[in-house]
């Protein structure tokens, strides 16, 4: 045992508990399923091409069911191909017999889970989908089974072996299933071209969806709340300015056509004042501001803001168009407030 191990071992109070008996099972049940996974790939042929053909042509939706512990292994594959760009949705097979069988139409692709083939309440409702002309897709890992006879693709998921040591409890064979249905979802997302931002619209509310679709023109400040003052005003005009927008600098625009010359921020000000060759009533803030300061443009992603001030260490950025005219601002606080960093 590693010393991490033993370290644990001496926490363990409860007499009944076997510190060499625990690791043991735990790193055989690793070592049973991933065997498992790897008997997968000598299975994935013609009839996996098929199922991807089936579901990637399918006008309708995948309507993926199974019972039991099949059943949460289901409604997980059914979650992964409706992100990944395969429109899909879970239905109980008990609950499809009572009135949920009309959720699935003509148009659908049903996958069916089972892993000895021989689920009462999916048999059940077969024959009805199969009277419909509804592609059936039977994953199992009974070759023989009424599900695998029914299907017009099987997809074999058999496992050597489940990792529980009473041959009960699925273990193996629901890890199977579940890379069996990853498999199909990932092949079938490549197969769509299917990209990040893509993931990211059926995403919007987590961070992925926050970083790929929220653009600088949805949080930069905008008209009368942008920063801003001509080239001859006085480091104390400027320092006005900053103070009632609250950004934290201010640009300096050409009056004519609000083109930018130049950015004076709150670190410049503070060098200003540590000057004392500098009179901040008197001293023009063309003086002091920098005439080519970093920008970005309206429909850039908000995180390319945050990927520019953390390289160039600034924390507010001025936004321009084509003509380098100044239409917004924004400064960190808008991206943590976006939940953009």
């Amino acid at each position: 045992m590693t010393a991490q191990i033993l370290s644990a071992v001496r926490s363990l109070s409860n007499p009944l508990l076997d510190a060499s008996a625990l690791v043991r099972s735990a790193q055989a049940v690793i070592a049973t399923e991933a065997h498992a996974i790897e008997a997968l790939s000598d299975r994935i042929d013609a009839n996996f091409l098929r199922a991807c053909q089936l579901m990637f042509e399918c006008p309708g939706r995948v309507v993926v069911s199974g019972m039991g512990k099949s059943g949460h292994i289901a409604r997980k594959i059914a979650a992964t191909l409706a992100s990944t760009g395969t429109p899909a949705f879970f239905v109980h097979p008990a609950e499809a017999s009572h009135g949920d069988l009309g959720m699935i139409t003509q148009k659908d692709v049903v996958l069916a889970l089972s892993n000895s083939g021989e689920t009462d309440e999916l048999l059940t409702i077969l024959p009805l989908i199969k009277r419909q002309g509804i592609p059936l897709i039977a994953m199992s890992g009974n070759n023989g089974s009424s599900l695998a006879r029914l299907a017009d693709v099987h997809l074999d998921t058999s496992v050597p072996a489940e990792a529980c040591p009473l041959g009960l409890a699925p273990t193996s064979s629901t890890t199977a299933a579940l890379v069996m249905g990853d498999a199909l979802a990932i092949a079938l997302l490549e197969a769509r071209g299917f990209t990040d931002e893509d993931f990211a619209r059926s995403h919007p509310a987590g961070s992925l969806g926050r970083q790929l679709l929220l653009k600088i023109s949805d949080i930069m400040h905008t008209n009368g709340q942008i920063p801003a003052v001509a080239p001859d005003v006085t480091l104390t005009e400027a320092l006005v300015e900053m103070t009632r927008k609250g950004l934290g600098m201010t640009a300096i625009v050409d009056p004519a056509d609000q083109s930018l010359l130049g950015v004076f921020t709150d670190g410049d000000l503070r060098r200003a004042v540590d000057d004392d060759d500098i009179d901040l009533r008197t001293t023009p803030v063309t003086r002091l501001m920098t005439a080519q300061p970093k920008t970005i443009t309206a429909d850039k992603l908000a995180v390319e803001a945050a990927q520019l001030m953390e390289a160039h260490k600034i924390h507010a950025l001025l936004v321009v168009d084509a003509d380098r005219r100044v239409v917004g601002a924004l400064n960190i606080h808008d991206l943590l407030r976006a939940r953009v960093v």
